[in-house]
């Protein structure tokens, strides 16, 4: 039966991101430490890249295919998975603690990014190619922002007096002493299963959207939002477990800068929206902003230093399982 067959390819293609992405990650990690690149740099560019991979890739593989709903839905919805889905279920396991100054730096950006994709996006409910240029221009200078502050904050503190909490946990993440030609080995070998493995879920989740009459948007923010945001759940879940807390939130707050401008950019620039569907804009877009500002209220309080707590994290689980639910209705009705 078709449906058997596209059900088994979203499996293996979620199988395969999995994989691949840590293989990516692994890799360019590795390659960039070993060309002299700090561990903060590359946990702040290389490895919020290497989590979003998946969701830039199907975003290219759905565009180009002329299914940019899937592309958006992916990006939108990912966000909301990371926030209500990953930071909800990492706090429950592991109430979350808050210390680096950095990612209080980085999370106003994650708040540009955020209020930039939806005015250019309600301006004229579209997602045209000047909007697409627009965010990743933003993207490439908010990372050279990024870059920037890390060797400031490099320089003032090469003395290790003073190290942000979030610089020593990469320093301990980030593979060291990896031969360059096993680091560039699954660096690419990552690259080619990405590839292959979001080629494998696009086909099966399109083909399963026509089947069931659910549109592209809709698959996109559930089962491949969902899918997408797995290599996210897991990198924080471990890490809370170890006790890097502040990569665990890092993680998300990397990801969502890069699925907002990156992902729906790369959608924008390949196969224009000339008009977005309905409830992009009130239901999905309003989510994901509030969701981000509620992770800002939890995770640094009041007076610098925010805890997620197991409660926290019970809410926006229930958040997560609502929203969830509201799209099942629309997609029956």
């Amino acid at each position: 039966m078709p449906i058997l067959i596209d059900t088994a390819y979203i499996l293996a293609g979620f199988a395969l991101l999995i994989w691949s992405a840590d293989l990516f990650v692994t890799g360019a990690s590795a390659t960039a430490r070993n060309l002299g690149v700090s561990p903060l740099i590359i946990g702040l560019t290389v490895v919020g890249l290497g989590t979003s991979a998946p969701e830039i890739l199907v975003a290219v593989i759905a565009a180009w295919g002329g299914n940019p709903g899937l592309a958006v839905g992916n990006a939108i919805g990912s966000n909301i998975t990371n926030i209500a889905l990953v930071l909800g279920a990492t706090a429950l396991i592991v109430p979350l603690t808050v210390h680096s100054s950095i990612l209080k730096r980085e999370y106003p950006l994650l708040l540009i990014a955020t209020l930039m994709a939806i005015v250019v996006m309600a301006f004229d409910n579209a997602l045209g190619r000047l909007d697409g240029i627009l965010m990743i221009l933003l993207l490439c200078a908010l990372m050279f922002w990024v870059v920037k502050k890390a060797l400031q904050h490099r320089g003032e503190h090469s003395d290790d007096s003073e190290v942000d909490p979030l610089s020593s946990e990469f320093e301990q993440e980030i593979p060291r002493d990896m031969p360059m030609g096993k680091a560039m080995l699954l660096l690419f070998g990552g690259i080619l299963l990405l590839l292959f493995s979001s080629r494998l879920l696009v086909t099966g989740a399109v083909d399963i959207a026509h089947l069931l009459g659910i549109s592209d948007l809709i698959i996109g923010l559930t089962i491949v939002a969902i899918g997408t945001s797995l290599p996210e759940l897991a990198a924080s879940i471990v890490s809370a477990r170890k006790g890097e807390h502040d990569i665990a939130l890092g993680n998300v707050i990397g990801s969502n800068m890069f699925n907002t401008l990156g992902v729906l950019g790369v959608a924008g620039l390949i196969h224009p929206i000339d008009e977005l569907t309905e409830g992009v804009l009130g239901r999905d877009l309003s989510l994901m902003v509030g969701l981000t500002v509620i992770m800002f209220i939890m995770a640094f309080g009041k007076y610098g230093k925010g805890i997620i707590r197991r409660s926290e994290g019970a809410i926006l689980l229930g958040i997560f399982i609502a929203y969830e639910y509201i799209l099942y209705l629309s997609a029956t009705q």
